[in-house]
């Protein structure tokens, strides 16, 4: 098994900026270029309904690059964001910045009553693409994100867990507090370790690593 633990994946990441000059931005766009073209093989024929729900951390933005991808191949796509535009981090703000200048819907929901309205945007979705939570999650997720979770997977619609399906530990494979139960998951870079022990194999779905130019030279050095 072939796996990474969520220190060692940041380590990876680290290194690929510091030594090989590769930015966080193209990491970023790498990862959800590569979701998105995992989504369309899920999605086979035609155009679909993709309905991404993003988090403020670089998961989110991950899912934001996805979505626009998805939309200039001609996919209907909408965003929910589970936090407030202004607490977005650098790189997320920035392809968030894009999506609204592309006029791709995007719903901020950042509270209990509006959260509420994923279920009807869910009801249209023929594609949910899980960006709330990446690797290295420690504590349960509660308030908004707890709802969304539970909403998204009582829609039964098919989800694409970006890395890792959010609520899940990402080294354990222990679900903290709920998680997202999708039917299958993109990983960046490499295989978390949490997809395969624990409850990881009855959230991840079917397991894709996606290439986002980590050089292969990394992964067989002790950084």
């Amino acid at each position: 098994m072939n796996d990474i633990t969520t220190r060692e994946m940041k380590r990876l990441d680290e290194a690929t900026i510091r030594d090989y000059g590769i930015s966080s931005l193209i990491l970023m766009e790498n990862a959800g270029r590569g979701i998105a073209e995992l989504a369309g093989r899920m999605m086979k024929r035609g155009k679909k309904k993709v309905l991404v729900i993003a988090g403020k951390g670089n998961n989110g933005g991950d899912g934001f690059v996805a979505a626009r991808h998805l939309a200039n191949r001609g996919h209907q796509v909408s965003v929910v964001l589970l936090a407030e535009p202004r607490d977005l981090k650098l790189d997320p703000k920035t392809n968030f910045e894009i999506l609204k200048k592309m006029d791709i819907p995007v719903h901020v929901f950042a509270s209990h009553r509006a959260v509420r309205r994923i279920r009807h945007l869910l009801s249209n979705a023929e594609l949910v693409l899980d960006g709330i939570f990446g690797v290295g999650l420690t504590r349960p997720a509660s308030g908004i994100f707890y709802e969304a979770i539970e909403f998204m997977n009582m829609s039964r619609k098919p989800i694409l867990a970006i890395d890792i399906p959010s609520g899940l530990n990402s080294d354990t494979g222990q679900v903290l507090g709920t998680a997202v139960r999708a039917r299958a998951t993109g990983t960046l870079g490499r295989a978390k370790r949490g997809l395969f022990v624990g409850d990881g194999p009855k959230h991840a779905g079917r397991v894709t690593v996606l290439d986002i130019s980590i050089p292969r030279s990394l992964f067989d050095a002790k950084i």
